[in-house]
């Protein structure tokens, strides 16, 4: 539904400028907004002047704190004092979610157990297992399925081909993007004797004997929490627990492509983005970033506020409010004089070599 000016800048929290009552229908960058006819249209998203040189006179637009709209010729315009989160709650404002139909689809497939919260909408060829709880308000699209005995709080939103297996229990609002998969088993294994991986972390490196090995299953046995806020990314996966559950904290928002290992943990808003991987037993902290093709080490701890920079692998304990980088992740900034000094690796290589064969004429005349 369309908002005016007026009550689009209430809802961000933000002021407006010029003609109150047009009617907001949209938002799109500055090139793809035409003038406005009649009563209202698009508005540009023009929070920056280099944004801004592309608006159109008789345009609507959400501009910085300080810009001029009487300069650009505009109807009206809201001013953003930080302009991502208003892009935030704009975005929300117009954000109709999926194309779920109310109600219950006839092609559901739902165990007489299970209880389906009030106002929840379930869509076509969903399957839920004995003992669900569904919350109120819950959305939940086609070819979902949830397993025996979980649990999601209110106003859930299950993309199409989610999947939750048995005993995952979510806190309210939990948002789970196509195709992910929350409780699948623990990759979890065994020999009978040592195995080859056993001896060499015993010995670093060294091998006695290579024998046949044969991998016996560990049964995963605990389940997945997740808190409230959480939202999944499309096809990411998150194991459940061996013994104890595997666990995300309330607030974090997990990428697509993103792994989490059995009985893993992560902390209250945390960023993990595409392609991290948390191996087994990891403990992530609170408010941690892993920024893209993150790898974290099975059985360490990262501590709180940590910011973890593009494809580092942590390999060791890092302590609270550390920035890292690199393989293996070093501080940042010790990880800037690494890549300075091998940048310089090939004129040292140079200069080695005249200093060899400086020394090598002084040992021939001698």
């Amino acid at each position: 539904m369309p908002v005016t000016i007026a009550e689009l800048a209430q809802a961000l929290d933000a002021q407006s400028w010029g003609e109150q009552s047009l009617q907001v229908t949209g938002a799109a960058e500055p090139d793809n907004v035409q003038p406005v006819e009649g009563d209202g249209g698009v508005i540009a998203l023009a929070m920056s002047p280099k944004y801004a040189d592309a608006l159109k006179p008789g345009c609507m637009a959400i501009l910085a704190e300080g810009m001029d709209p009487e300069a650009y010729g505009l109807r009206a315009a809201i001013f953003a004092p930080r302009p991502r989160l208003v892009m935030a709650g704009l975005t929300r404002a117009f954000d109709p979610g999926p194309d779920i139909a109310p109600g219950i689809h006839p092609s559901a497939v739902i165990d007489d157990s299970a209880q389906i919260g009030e106002g929840a909408a379930i869509g076509p060829f969903v399957v839920i297992g004995a003992d669900v709880v569904i919350g109120p308000g819950a959305r939940i699209a086609s070819h979902v399925s949830i397993g025996r005995g979980s649990r999601l709080g209110r106003d859930a939103i299950l993309h199409a081909g989610v999947r939750i297996a048995h005993g995952v229990t979510a806190g309210d609002r939990l948002i789970v993007q196509p195709g992910a998969s929350i409780g699948g088993d623990g990759f979890s294994f065994v020999t009978p004797e040592e195995s080859g991986i056993e001896e060499i972390r015993r010995t670093l490196g060294e091998r006695a004997e290579i024998k046949a090995q044969h991998w016996t299953r560990i049964h995963s046995l605990g389940g997945v929490e997740i808190g409230d806020d959480v939202e999944i990314g499309a096809n990411s996966t998150i194991d459940r627990g061996t013994i104890r559950s595997t666990r995300v904290g309330s607030g974090t928002k997990i990428d697509n492509l993103v792994m989490l290992g059995h009985n893993v943990v992560i902390g209250d808003d945390c960023l993990l983005c595409s392609q991290v991987g948390v191996a087994g037993s990891a403990r992530v902290g609170n408010r941690v970033v892993l920024a893209g093709k993150v790898g974290v080490n099975d059985n360490i701890t990262v501590g709180d506020d940590v910011i973890a920079g593009g494809a580092s692998k942590i390999f060791t304990r890092v302590p609270a409010g550390r920035v890292i980088l690199g393989n293996p992740a070093v501080r940042m900034d010790t990880q800037m004089e690494i890549q300075k000094a091998v940048r310089r690796l090939p004129r040292m290589a140079q200069q080695l070599a005249r200093l060899q064969e400086t020394v090598t004429r002084l040992l021939e005349k001698g």
